[in-house]
């Protein structure tokens, strides 16, 4: 077994929001099962604060114990989660957008056992993908964050720190979940630009265009590195990387070049990444290990529940985290507007969308 990473952050918000169906039969154990996605159960980041959220809850209660299974590439995803089905699992839960179409299968083929997906909505959008609304499952509960709102956070603190009046995103892949954080980070930038009269730019990231630099997996730390070094060399001395356990890559380079600060992802990096402290000026937190806690628990106490969950600032899903140790980059004002940009977007008085 692995060894625990504890998100002390993340787990913060304990009672999320989550629908509650009429409670069915309670087995005398739940077996909670995770079928991770590529990246590495150690990733520090969005693998890690689910296995993190897993093991909260079997030490919370006895009766449930815990596993996961990693993919080395996508064409685990199916075999993972059949070998999770034969193992007795009484709920697996699918982490990663890349993982719906093989837990849809599953929660299909296998209507007694219960389970839930990360970055995605759990439903079958037919053979070609684009049959909207799809087919819902009762077995099936997607967990989703709208991490666009705390990623605007961030992104408007790091066009106040910046000094060259240019900051930078890559993503891992090109999908969604991915995009979401960068689009909401360049947004963040746009909104201070506005709000200041500024003209601070973003590299790695066109709004107009829904496009921007990616490292085409979650793996090839290389790739990561030259990205964050090309962006450096463009004048960038804020970077957003989001794509897992590679933001290491660009916060490794950042302690080495002195030219950058990192924001990292998912996670409270400040605590899982400890190795990078002194170059992180904040986090964009979203509540995986959270959510995962939770709908063990429900299922564990006869509760789960297909109703479908979204971790937002409003509900504590998602959250930018203290800056730490670099607090003193960040001026009284601008953190004192930081925390009212969030308030504002929890009201609905501000889109980041």
């Amino acid at each position: 077994m692995k060894k625990t990473l504890k998100f002390v952050a993340v787990f913060a918000a304990a009672a999320l929001a989550f629908g509650v169906s009429a409670p069915a039969a309670n087995a005398a154990a739940t077996k909670a099962c995770l079928a991770l996605d590529t990246g590495g159960v150690d990733d520090k980041s969005f693998n890690a604060s689910a296995w993190a959220g897993a093991q909260a809850a079997a030490k919370a209660n006895k009766d449930v114990t815990v596993k996961y299974l990693s993919a080395a590439t996508d064409a685990d995803y199916a075999p993972n989660i059949k070998k999770l089905v034969d193992e007795k699992c009484t709920i697996i839960i699918g982490v990663g957008f890349l993982i719906n179409g093989a837990i849809v299968e599953g929660a299909k083929a296998n209507p007694t056992v219960n389970f839930a997906i990360v970055d995605q909505d759990g439903q079958d959008h037919g053979p070609k993908g684009d049959v909207y609304p799809g087919t819902t499952f009762k077995n099936l509960k997607p967990l989703e964050f709208s991490t666009n709102e705390s990623a605007f956070q961030a992104g408007y603190v790091a066009a106040g720190v910046s000094k060259t009046g240019k900051v930078a995103t890559y993503g891992g892949l090109n999908i969604p979940p991915v995009t979401i954080f960068m689009d909401g980070f360049a947004k963040g930038v746009a909104h201070y630009n506005k709000a200041k009269g500024k003209s601070v730019a973003v590299l790695g990231w066109d709004i107009a265009k829904k496009d921007g630099t990616f490292v085409g997996g979650f793996s090839d730390s290389a790739k990561a590195l030259q990205i964050s070094k090309n962006f450096e060399q463009q004048g960038a001395d804020v970077i957003f990387p989001v794509a897992g356990g590679l933001g290491g890559a660009t916060a490794g380079n950042s302690m080495t070049s002195k030219k950058s600060v990192v924001i990292w992802v998912d996670t409270d990096g400040f605590v899982a990444a400890k190795q990078y402290r002194k170059v992180l000026l904040t986090s964009v937190v979203k509540g995986v290990g959270t959510s995962v806690q939770a709908v063990i628990a429900d299922q564990a106490a006869g509760k789960f529940s297909s109703t479908g969950y979204n971790g937002n600032l409003k509900n504590g899903g998602t959250f930018l985290a203290p800056y730490h140790d670099l607090i003193r980059m960040v001026p009284t004002a601008l953190r004192t507007e930081v925390t009212k940009l969030g308030a504002d977007i929890r009201k609905g008085k501000v889109s980041a969308k």
